[in-house]
């Protein structure tokens, strides 16, 4: 229910409907003050503790604003908040053991979906150097990647369902989220948008054929590729 009350969040922003927005905020605030409210039944913490804690990290990952600390620019600022971050796991881990902590870069994401995940990861990764120098290295990467699920859809024969299929598949998403990143572009935004575009112009192809009084199954597959093109053009 939580993320599907921030989907709709996501949704009313990308409408630009500030009273659809303002409405679908409030039902998000109330799954958190929800959650708050059966956590505080059942003895774990109050609701105030939730803001305090908010409040503190902000403070915290932030003294270039409430500190001392100073940062010259945007990447200065995540840098110092990916240190400051590893720092609070490092903490974290040798608290919890007592072995010597090394916590990964990459650890610590949220649960979420696969594709924030991958974008997630890169970010992380490309912080401390690791990333391709320009867009068209990435470019390259991804003919590659095509060209080695080419070659795995060809050694599969007869097989229904081969795994290498599927992780080919599976690297060829990844490079597409690394150029949306390298671009500084949102891929779960930029997918959401391209969602909606398909479905207004499949949308179009479904009256076009009810005004035409027929149906997908007396139609071919230039007259859907005519009136895609038509709804394109609108």
């Amino acid at each position: 229910m939580v993320l599907e009350e921030a989907y709709e969040v996501l949704d009313a922003m990308d409408t630009g409907d500030r009273q659809e927005l303002c409405s679908e905020l409030g039902d998000l605030l109330f799954q958190v003050v929800f959650l708050a409210k059966l956590a505080e039944e059942e003895g774990s913490f109050l609701l105030d503790q939730v803001i305090q804690a908010i409040v503190a990290k902000m403070i915290r990952r932030h003294p270039h604003v409430f500190g001392n600390e100073r940062a010259s620019s945007s990447k200065e600022v995540l840098k110092h908040w990916e240190s400051i971050k590893e720092a609070e796991r490092a903490s974290r881990q040798s608290s919890e053991s007592s072995e010597p902590a090394s916590p990964s870069i990459l650890a610590g994401i949220e649960p979420m979906s696969a594709l924030l995940e991958a974008n997630k990861l890169t970010l992380k990764a490309a912080r401390v150097g690791f990333d391709w120098s320009d867009i068209e290295e990435i470019f390259e990467k991804l003919h590659e990647e095509m060209d080695e699920l080419k070659q795995a859809l060809q050694n599969e024969k007869a097989r229904p369902v081969d795994p290498r299929v599927e992780q080919e598949v599976g690297d060829l998403l990844f490079v597409a989220v690394n150029i949306a990143r390298f671009l500084k572009i949102d891929p779960e935004t930029a997918l959401r948008k391209t969602n909606k575009k398909f479905i207004r112009r499949f949308q179009h192809i479904e009256q076009s054929l009810r005004e035409a009084g027929r149906d997908f199954s007396q139609s071919d597959i230039q007259e859907l590729e005519r009136l895609w093109q038509e709804a394109k053009r609108k």
